[in-house]
């Protein structure tokens, strides 16, 4: 937060920003980077050759564009892929393909999921997004959005895989400001993956440990049963 304590809509986009490089950096296992200048632009345009777009709204409205050259969404999906465990026998090659579409849209899903939990935690607001629709087109479209937008600010921010391809994202939302009347604690960020890994699963030694601590076996469980049975039945 800026020193004025107050969040405005290039604050907002750089959160954005960054959920963009980290999801894509952290799921390709390769370096995603945006540019450190932001564009502003009269309206925002889907544009070959893989465009993907989604609204939201609640806390503020706005509209997020990602607008994919053949090359970086190849290279962006092949290197997620491989990162997963498939063999580069098995990927695509073309970004017309479905598979390219579908793992670049769900890409799309994660960053604004990871978009929407940054600005819940610290800015206090709630936001909900549209299903990402991802488009193959061949020829610049212009999008024009019925998201209720109150004096409209449009920006556009390059970003770089690590092979050097270009991609672009662009974004409209309200104007507005987000001010701190008073301070407060944000939640804790944590890693999930190790919190399953520390406690996900009984160690071996206290599983063994626990059974040798029972003092019952399988057939003394069933003998139990079996007398509880009687003594219901007055027998």
């Amino acid at each position: 937060m800026n020193p004025s304590q107050i969040v405005n809509n290039d604050d907002i986009l750089l959160k954005l920003c960054h959920s963009v490089s980290h999801v894509l950096s952290s799921t390709s296992g390769s370096q995603v980077t945006h540019a450190g200048m932001v564009q502003t632009i009269a309206k925002t345009r889907l544009k070959p050759d893989l465009s993907c777009f989604s609204i939201f709204d609640g806390g503020f409205s706005g509209l997020v564009v990602i607008n994919f050259s053949a090359a970086a969404a190849v290279e962006i999906y092949r290197k997620y892929m491989t990162n997963m465990g498939m063999p580069e026998t098995e990927l695509a090659f073309s970004h017309t393909s479905d598979e390219v579409g579908n793992v670049m849209g769900e890409l799309m899903n994660q960053i604004l999921g990871d978009f929407i939990s940054q600005v819940s935690k610290k800015l206090q607001t709630t936001i909900s997004q549209s299903q990402p629709k991802m488009l193959t087109i061949n020829k610049d479209l212009t999008i024009s959005v019925d998201a209720n937008l109150d004096n409209a600010v449009v920006r556009r921010v390059s970003f770089k895989t690590e092979s050097n391809q270009i991609f672009y994202l662009e974004f409209a939302m309200d104007k507005t400001e987000f001010v701190r009347l008073a301070e407060f604690e944000m939640d804790e960020e944590f890693d999930p993956d190790s919190l399953i890994e520390t406690h996900g699963s009984l160690p071996a030694k206290a599983k063994a440990e626990s059974k040798v601590a029972s003092p019952k076996n399988d057939a003394g469980n069933k003998a139990d049963d079996a007398d509880d049975l009687l003594s219901e039945l007055g027998l």
